[in-house]
């Protein structure tokens, strides 16, 4: 009888903390029914303690999301468990996830108590949780480095106390999979109440390793996986979800183990994230990378042709891409565009899906062929993005040999359209200064990053940028089949988000690790 494995999603709390990222309301509400559709398990919605927008964050979505668990992180003491339970009280069986680290690293120089002492709080934080719900979670911050007996002690006590999970952290990335299998293994055969809890296991990516330990866990006993989309979060960010998930899809003749997960939504809520959060996705990233089913070498494509399981162990199809060509043109109607929208994964409103055929319809006129690719960026772009204080209006650049390149720019600012022209040391450079002087805006570019949508020299471009003004680090994201336009768009998109994050000066949280 193959085994269930729980799916626990930390995107919102956990993947928001990514430097750079911060989600407004309205796109932690998209990002969540996202993964409601998926099937997620449970979602850990946020910290609400950390600040006032989090706490409101996490509030609508457990009143609103009733189809899942939704989780809300908690330190071992009261006030942080008081606030989380006002949180998630109106939610379909929600969870309070309490924490404290056990490492001796941390008890020394982080916490300054003693084992006795922190297994003493974590024991009082679980009791004292129970007065709310039953479902509980308690996570051992730096389990990976933790003595394992003390752990197993722990463990054992919170189980006593009323935790009906128990999570194993490799908070720092640090663990090698057959070390922690053999971790994992231990506190399986070393815990006396363990069968009366879940182990669950939240692996970081600091040496690549997340996927790889998480895997040798499951098949030691652990029962939840903790993990993002896209795999973003904290320094190198924690395990992929898609990863996880079609691994043991995939190999089941390894991996006995059944997931909820409806994996045909994977690679639109990969996009979606992507877009909300403004971190691209690199192309050779396992499963929703632009080129995971992609072949160029003339062998993998003859193999391809011939047999498609040659070079390819999963179907594009089960994650939600088409494997074919998008065969839809000017000629092309609304009907036919919803059609592809559904197949693709995609549930829009009538409204939403105007704005999206209108934009394919411009799309028609600049491109030869479009691809799925294609139509989901259309869809981040007018469909997901959040109405701006900044949008753009007008683009026209002049450059080329022996020509100083100027950009003149219009973009409307809360709704009034202001223009100027600037020059700079290519287009883009004076694009982005022209906007700058436009926005009276002072920010620094840490980053800038352009792919390519699909291939051919008329491929959409996808730009990526990372902008930091006095402390505050924002990414944006654009797309166009004009290069000069996507990175206009990426800087305006990140300027917008800064000036959310200006805006609210008191929705700047306090961070949590696992």
């Amino acid at each position: 009888m193959k085994k269930n494995i729980i799916i626990f999603d930390t995107t919102l709390r956990d993947g928001e903390q990514s430097p750079g990222v911060s989600l407004n309301m309205e796109e932690k509400l998209q990002i969540g029914r996202a993964l409601e559709k998926m099937g997620v398990d449970v979602i850990e919605a946020g910290f609400p303690v950390a600040s006032p927008g989090d706490f409101e964050g996490v509030k609508r979505l457990s009143d609103e999301l009733q189809g899942l668990q939704v989780a809300a992180l908690a330190r071992a003491n009261k006030k942080d468990i008081d606030t989380a339970w006002e949180a998630i009280k109106g939610g379909a069986n929600p969870r309070i996830h309490t924490f404290i680290a056990t490492s001796d690293i941390h008890l020394r120089a982080k916490l300054r108590k003693s084992r006795d002492e922190v297994l003493e709080i974590a024991r009082e934080a679980v009791k004292y949780a129970s007065q709310y719900t039953s479902n509980i979670e308690f996570s051992a911050e730096d389990a990976s480095r933790s003595d394992l007996d003390y752990l197993c002690k722990v463990f054992e006590a919170v189980i006593d106390a009323g935790a009906t999970t128990v999570n194993f952290p490799d908070t720092v990335g640090y663990a090698i999979p057959w070390d922690f299998a053999r971790m994992i293994k231990y506190v399986m055969e070393n815990t006396p109440n363990i069968d009366k809890a879940v182990l669950s296991v939240h692996c970081h990516n600091d040496l690549g390793l997340a996927t790889a330990n998480v895997l040798a866990a499951v098949s030691s006993g652990a029962r939840q996986v903790e993990c993002t989309i896209n795999g973003i979060g904290e320094r190198a960010g924690n395990t992929a979800m898609e990863e996880v998930v079609m691994a043991i899809k995939t190999r089941r003749d390894l991996l006995p183990y059944e997931v909820s997960i409806n994996t045909r939504h994977i690679t639109s809520t990969s996009r979606l994230v992507s877009q909300l959060t403004g971190m691209p996705v690199q192309p050779n990233k396992a499963i929703v990378g632009a080129n995971a089913f992609a072949h160029e070498s003339g062998i993998h494509q003859d193999g391809v042709l011939k047999d498609r399981q040659t070079y390819e162990i999963m179907n594009p199809e089960d994650v939600g891409l088409d494997s074919g060509q998008l065969v839809l043109g000017k000629h092309s109607g609304r009907h036919a565009i919803k059609s592809k929208l559904e197949e693709l994964g995609y549930e829009l409103k009538p409204e939403e899906i105007d704005k999206v055929f209108n934009s394919f319809k411009a799309l028609c006129d600049k491109k030869k062929e479009v691809f799925p690719e294609d139509l989901a960026a259309i869809v981040a772009e007018e469909v997901w993005r959040i109405p701006d204080k900044f949008s753009l209006s007008y683009l026209h650049v002049a450059g080329g040999s022996g020509i100083r390149p100027t950009a003149t720019v219009a973009i409307e600012i809360d709704g009034e359209e202001h223009a100027t022209a600037q020059m700079g040391a290519g287009p883009i450079d004076a694009a982005f200064r022209a906007v700058a002087s436009l926005t009276k805006t002072k920010s620094k570019l840490l980053r800038f990053q352009v792919s390519s949508i699909t291939g051919g020299t008329d491929a959409l471009g996808d730009v990526s940028v990372r902008l930091e003004e006095n402390g505050l680090v924002v990414t944006g994201q654009g797309a166009d089949p004009d290069i000069i336009t996507a990175s206009v768009k990426a800087y305006l998109n990140a300027l917008n988000r800064l000036e959310r994050m200006k805006a609210n000066p008191k929705l700047t949280k306090e961070r949590a690790t696992l």
